[in-house]
């Protein structure tokens, strides 16, 4: 049986099928520099038979590729030339500014008819960043069933299991047989194009158990689907966060997942196609966010990419003032020792690289739930543990060439003993900062990387500076 609030939405995508129908030749189809330059030729040319040429074997995902490629008015042009004539699966492949771009040039009726042929989670993908009075009329033009799939999408909170979950699947009741669900199956035409498992569910259609596709077809026709399901039927929350969806994909390897309303009640579905693309956004959002940056820099405007940036930067520029502060306590010491500014350089970069070093295992242990508080404590260990014997080994090595370098074994041994701080300060901040924001539900990709470089540069610069002016002067 299917749910009754079950949209057929498999008919309405005759596109789609025919996208996957010339896969063989879409393959052999890259983007390449000639490709992309072919398409800017046939812009400038206004020649849209052309470009329908062109583009007519590309896959989806690559034509989205050429589209973040062009400029914005270039894109603008694409986008209004090949609207009406465009595989609707290449929206929910554009990145967010480029989204914007293509939407604004399209024909709304071009629009609504992209969103009805997409499945539910796609539809939602592209709707959910648009300015709201255009999203709300988009919606408006929808069909009925397409509306109430697409507004519920939208009900659940933002980078949640239920923005994620496709409506179409097959479920059934426990005392068929197998038989029975296979010419069911056969005979319906309102199932979902791709699927790997049957969910099987009670007459209030919560969820009893699944059955993976391959015993479907390996079992005898006369066998109840009660007697062959698996009951730990792996079921998620439809407001629970992608990334524990993710995580929870990737631990048990799964292939789909059912997703469940407050009720307990089967709302649809999760496929593994759609949570490897949550695995790549959330592994390069947080490499990005450890730069002050993001995915959509290299498509949007200068202006829009400049205002991005510069808050992280200004920040910057209040730990570097910090920085330079501690320096300025230490100005006459500096006047009367010239070698230490000369020095003080390599403290800073020496500990702010190993604090990166650090930093950056620790975000990620943190994403992947290899770092947690029952190992943290081992873990912090194993970090100071390798900071002191990094630091011995570098002040060994500066400490000598500064201790040659200048004619004084008194200085090499103050910056030896100056990076040896720094270097243990780096990797317990590179660790413990990220945890400590991770505590605070801070993310510790947007926000480690401003602290543990102020925290090395303080260090360093203090105890390089204060050990001379004791020792030295």
């Amino acid at each position: 049986m299917v749910d009754p609030n079950v949209v057929d939405e498999t008919q309405k995508k005759k596109k789609k099928k025919n996208s996957k129908a010339s896969e063989d030749v879409q393959e052999t189809v890259h983007v390449s520099p000639e490709l992309v330059e072919e398409v800017v030729d046939a812009l400038e040319q206004e020649d849209s038979d052309l470009l329908e040429n062109i583009l007519e074997p590309v896959h989806a995902a690559d034509v989205a590729d050429i589209f973040e490629q062009l400029s914005t008015p270039e894109r603008k042009k694409l986008a209004g030339f090949i609207s009406a004539h465009m595989d609707p699966d290449v929206l929910p492949e554009l990145d967010d500014a480029t989204l914007d771009d293509v939407i604004q040039e399209m024909d709304d009726q071009d629009v609504v008819e992209a969103i009805s042929q997409l499945e539910s989670d796609d539809a939602v993908h592209v709707l959910e960043d648009l300015e709201e009075d255009e999203q709300r009329k988009i919606i408006e033009s929808l069909p009925v069933d397409d509306r109430l799939a697409v507004e519920e999408g939208l009900s659940f909170p933002e980078d949640s299991a239920g923005r994620l979950l496709q409506r179409n699947l097959i479920s059934v009741p426990s005392l068929w047989t197998v038989g029975q669900v296979i010419d069911y199956i056969r005979e319906e035409d309102g199932l979902p194009e791709d699927f790997y498992e049957i969910f099987v569910v009670d007459p209030r259609f919560h969820p009893v158990g699944t059955v993976s596709l391959s015993l479907l077809l390996r079992s005898r026709r006369h066998v109840r689907v009660e007697e062959i399901m698996d009951e730990e039927a792996h079921l998620v929350p439809a407001d629970m966060d992608q990334e524990e969806v993710a995580y929870l994909f990737r631990q048990y390897d799964l292939t789909s997942m059912g997703v469940v309303d407050q009720d307990g009640r089967l709302l649809g579905m999760i496929t593994f196609d759609d949570v490897v693309d949550v695995i790549d956004e959330e592994a390069e959002e947080d490499i990005l966010r450890l730069a002050g940056v993001q995915e959509s820099d290299i498509s949007e405007t200068v202006w829009e990419a400049s205002k991005n940036r510069i808050i992280w930067l200004l920040v910057n520029l209040g730990t570097a003032i910090l920085a330079s502060a501690v320096i300025a306590m230490f100005d006459g010491t500096i006047e009367q020792m010239v070698a230490l500014a000369i020095l003080m350089p390599i403290v800073a970069s020496m500990g702010g690289n190993a604090g990166s070093q650090t930093m950056t295992v620790a975000v990620r242990a943190l994403a992947t739930r290899d770092l947690t508080s029952t190992n943290a404590l081992r873990v912090v260990s194993r970090e100071f543990a390798i900071s002191i014997l990094n630091g011995l080994v570098m002040a060994v090595i500066i400490g000598v060439l500064a201790g040659i370098w200048f004619g004084d074994t008194l200085l090499g041994i103050v910056l030896a003993v100056a990076m040896v701080v720094n270097m243990i300060m780096a990797g317990l901040s590179g660790i413990l900062v990220p945890m400590g924001l991770e505590k605070m539900n801070i993310d510790p990709a947007l926000a480690s990387t401003v602290f543990v470089t102020t925290i090395t540069d303080v260090v360093g610069f203090f105890a390089f500076l204060g050990l001379a002016a004791v020792i030295l002067l």
